[in-house]
């Protein structure tokens, strides 16, 4: 088969413009970057068009390092349903340019389930990134400057908890030294660098929303202005608004309003918009997107990032509190080589060929592995919502081994299984599953039923989410998140709800606990709060902010051929 960048330059391009229309948006609101790629001008909203949609979430079970196919699996099913005559849009992230050069790659997919054009898509796209990442630094620079130039705010140099961005991995930034030099180049102290994608920017990005454009514009405004740069030497929150930069970062990042519309391999549409990582961040594209979506097609699929336990998680107490919807089904995506690896049998790293083993045909493996999609199964439903299990197939599945998928997951609970053969085939492999949803979707979408309470105490919450959605059996705190939490509940932020920062291979904290780990302790070692973009970032285990390049990072193999074509991007 050839490669996804191979089969992504075969592929026939149709102008933005044309795609636009597919989706029933006039020509004044489409603003072309190039022939196949635009921004939509968010004045649509002003048009008064309804919501008629129905939102559809593509989640997984917790992947292998080498990822299990979800977002092929999300455009697939936008295709598909395109096949069986439905108007669908699929909305994604915009892929980070740490996992492009690093080891995971870009989030568009792949083989004849891919956004078009590949290289754009997963590199600079529209520059929303860049934006994000110029806005952060200049409020970065403008706390530093604020205290440098006679500190009229009292801001605790001990207390700026602002940490620069970049958009590549790099360890070595994770702990840095700055204002060395001299009295004019400032006073030392300790700081850092976080990768864009765990920015608040860009979190605020993708929970912006608004009925209109300008109201959209106001509440990114309202919301950079929140944010805490830092705290005063007596211990009070010091936000962008005080330090007067959030009007100039807002005016930086009003483009990055505007979601991206791009094209599938077989042209349904695709709006690419925010980019938080899951274990980091939110790990959803932004409210706006889908805004948009609900109101020009008949199904929005939207990704969310990593499994059911992070983004899947997210999407409902965080995403669908702001954004004021609610999926009227999900997809859970599960592979037979993932279940396997949750055996704990298999060491299956990133960047390495599988175990041999691991592929040869087991379907008792696949089965004792379920227990991490039969738990993905469980915290799906008891949001109330209808779950399918698409298991995304290689060429080396076994026929028995997908029939244990099958057994298993309807035994578990699921509502339908389908094989998603998308990869592979495009949109026509993706015609089993597409039915099954507007099966599923059929109906009245099911009311909200969030995890907790917005009124609870943030240890509260915390404990819901370890305890119902990762199986552990107690929190704890260390002591520095103990005087974390009880500071931002004396501020008033304890009403927020959670983000938590974990790993994505694990139900847990720890990476090694595979399948579906029970009676274990869930720890939490720091706490941040993120005002502005509206929610609590508990930072659980060896989980980092800063993603470090492994030994042989894609980079290496990125370059340009006789013939000017990028090769080595997948």
């Amino acid at each position: 088969m050839k490669t996804s960048l191979q089969i992504a330059a075969a592929a026939p391009l149709a102008p933005i413009q044309l795609i636009a229309e597919k989706l029933g948006v006039p020509e004044e609101f489409v603003e072309p970057h190039g022939r196949y790629q635009a921004k939509l001008d968010l004045r649509l909203l002003d048009t008064g068009r309804p919501r008629r949609g129905k939102h559809i979430l593509v989640t997984a079970i917790n992947p292998t390092p080498l990822g299990e196919g979800k977002t092929a699996t999300s455009i697939g099913l936008g295709m598909a349903l395109n096949h069986i005559g439905k108007r669908a849009v699929v909305t994604l992230r915009q892929s980070s340019l740490g996992p492009v050069f690093g080891i995971k790659g870009g989030g568009a997919g792949g083989g004849y389930s891919q956004v078009i054009p590949l290289e754009e898509s997963i590199l600079h796209l529209t520059g929303d990134i860049h934006a994000v990442g110029q806005a952060h630094n200049l409020i970065a620079a403008m706390t530093d400057n604020s205290w440098y130039h006679g500190n009229p705010l009292e801001l605790d140099p001990e207390r700026i908890q602002l940490r620069r961005v970049v958009d590549v991995d790099d360890r070595f930034l994770r702990h840095i030294t700055i204002g060395q030099g001299g009295p004019k180049d400032g006073s030392p102290r300790q700081a850092g660098f976080d990768i864009t994608a765990a920015s608040e920017l860009m979190a605020i990005l993708a929970l912006t929303s608004g009925r209109t454009a300008l109201e959209a514009l106001a509440d990114l405004r309202q919301r950079i202005g929140r944010m805490v740069v830092g705290f005063d030497t007596t211990g009070q929150p010091v936000t962008a608004d005080a330090i007067e930069a959030a009007g100039a970062a807002t005016v930086l990042m009003r483009q990055t309003l505007k979601p991206t519309l791009m094209q599938t391999i077989e042209q349904t549409p695709v709006l690419l918009h925010a980019g938080p990582f899951g274990n980091i961040a939110h790990g959803n594209c932004s409210i706006l997107a889908d805004e948009l979506g609900l109101r020009l097609a008949d199904y929005v699929v939207t990704e969310a990032g990593f499994g059911m336990d992070l983004g899947g998680e997210k999407f409902f107490d965080i995403k669908c509190r702001y954004g004021n919807f609610w999926p009227a089904a999900a997809v859970l995506v599960a592979t037979v080589r993932a279940l396997k690896s949750h055996t704990g049998r298999y060491r299956v790293t990133a960047g390495k060929p599988l175990p041999p083993e691991l592929l040869h045909e087991n379907p008792d493996a696949v089965y004792v592995g379920g227990a991490n999609l039969r738990h993905h199964i469980a915290s799906v439903k008891s949001f109330g919502v209808p779950v399918i299990v698409a298991l995304n197939a290689f060429p080396e599945d076994h026929p028995s081994e997908i029939e244990a998928v099958r057994a298993l997951a309807l035994e578990a609970g699921a509502d339908d299984f389908a094989v998603s053969r998308v990869f592979a085939e495009g949109g026509q492999g993706g015609i089993e599953l597409a039915e099954k949803v507007v099966r599923a979707a059929t109906g009245v979408t099911p009311e909200p039923r969030f995890l907790y309470p917005l009124e609870w105490s943030i240890e509260q919450k915390i404990h819901a989410i370890a305890t119902s959605i990762y199986g552990a059996s107690a929190v704890e705190y260390s002591e520095r998140a103990r005087e974390q939490i009880a500071a931002f509940e004396a501020l008033g932020w304890g009403n927020l709800p959670i983000c938590m920062a974990k790993t994505h291979l694990s139900l847990s904290h720890d990476p090694k606990l595979v399948g579906a780990p029970e009676n274990y302790t869930f720890p939490i070692r720091e706490v941040r709060a993120s005002v502005g973009a509206g929610f609590i970032y508990p930072l659980a285990g060896a989980i980092t902010t800063m993603p470090g390049l492994g030994a042989d990072p894609a980079a290496r193999h990125i370059d340009i051929d006789a013939e000017g074509n990028t090769v080595g991007l997948f």
